[in-house]
């Protein structure tokens, strides 16, 4: 005897619905599928495949095992420079960032006259098209000719290299990025302005000081916000590019023309990155099985940073999950 439970899902018009139904789902999926298989699935699969091909450009791609791999990791000088130089920025610059955003942030939201130009003050900066911007910062910072350093010999202080010097060269690019910070101080300022009011009150009748506020008020509220700070900061960095190239360019002097010759890294490979190498590796050297294992070494990287940060998202916000 069939029930009617069992009767129901073999039902012809039920399934003809279902198959609707999915149809229907996967026709407004269709746009974020497409767009994650053509923009990433695609490029990713691509990347992992040429980096274990000789391929030029031209000819066609050849096998080679963990040639390309041996030879980035081993016999490729410039990668590990280029490693330590993008972890430092990833580890100083954004930690720096975040820090400067947040208290700009905070400063403003307490100023009572005049927020408005405080606010125009530290976002334009944030607008300025970063080979501009660099350039004039490597004018500003030249040790020889630049106003900071006569601003610093005049008052009796140390007068640094700069972009010229490597051991200043990275602390000059995170000056860059920290007078470019507009874009956290707005993200801040709008994440403080919708902490509750009625939470500093209760804690100003319990006593708490402006850190106590600061500690058990502002911050679990505003930990999401940090949160996303800090992993766009992460994958930003570790897209950096343009900046310490052309500084590194305007400081060697070597800043256009066609057919010039720049190694980049200026000065002592201290300004390099691991985007600069894919660069060079990909479309000076034409190695695009190198380039691809640098690509796939950033990729991993930006993976694990994330994911760390996502499974210890209960410290940023503020749970015990």
């Amino acid at each position: 005897m069939t029930t009617v439970s069992s009767a129901i899902p073999s039902s012809p018009g039920l399934r003809s619905k279902q198959r609707r139904d999915r149809l229907r789902i996967l026709a407004f999926l269709s746009p974020w599928l497409i767009g994650v298989s053509v923009f990433f699935l695609y490029p990713l699969v691509s990347t992992v495949y040429f980096s274990f091909m000789k391929y030029d450009g031209f000819t066609p791609p050849t096998f080679t095992g963990l040639k390309n791999w041996s030879y980035v990791f081993s016999d490729y000088p410039f990668f590990w420079p280029a490693l330590r130089n993008t972890l430092w920025l990833v580890i100083v610059m954004v930690s720096l960032r975040v820090l400067f955003g947040l208290g700009i942030g905070m400063l403003i939201t307490k100023v009572k006259t005049g927020a408005g130009l405080f606010r125009t003050f530290f976002y334009l900066p944030y607008l300025a098209p970063p080979v501009a911007a660099t350039m004039a910062f490597a004018f500003l910072l030249n040790p020889g000719t630049g106003p900071v350093n006569n601003v610093l010999g005049s008052i009796g202080l140390p007068q640094p290299g700069w972009f010229n010097d490597p051991s200043w060269s990275k602390p000059a690019l995170t000056l860059l990025a920290l007078w470019g910070i507009g874009d956290l101080m707005v993200i801040f300022m709008a994440s403080l302005l919708d902490v509750p009011k009625d939470q500093y009150e209760a804690a100003s009748l319990d006593g708490a000081s402006a850190w106590q506020k600061f500690r058990f008020v502002t911050l679990p509220n505003i930990s999401p916000i940090v949160l996303f700070a800090v992993v766009t900061g992460i994958i930003q960095t570790m897209q950096y590019y343009t900046q310490p190239l052309v500084a590194g360019k305007v400081a060697s002097g070597v800043i256009g023309g066609s057919g010039q010759q720049f190694q980049p890294g200026y000065p002592e490979n201290s300004t390099l990155t691991l985007p600069q190498l894919v660069y060079n590796l990909g479309f000076q050297r034409f190695d695009t099985g190198g380039a691809s294992v640098v690509a796939l070494v950033l990729f991993a990287l930006a993976m694990v940073f994330t994911a760390v940060l996502m499974r210890r998202r209960s410290g940023f916000l503020g749970t015990d999950d």
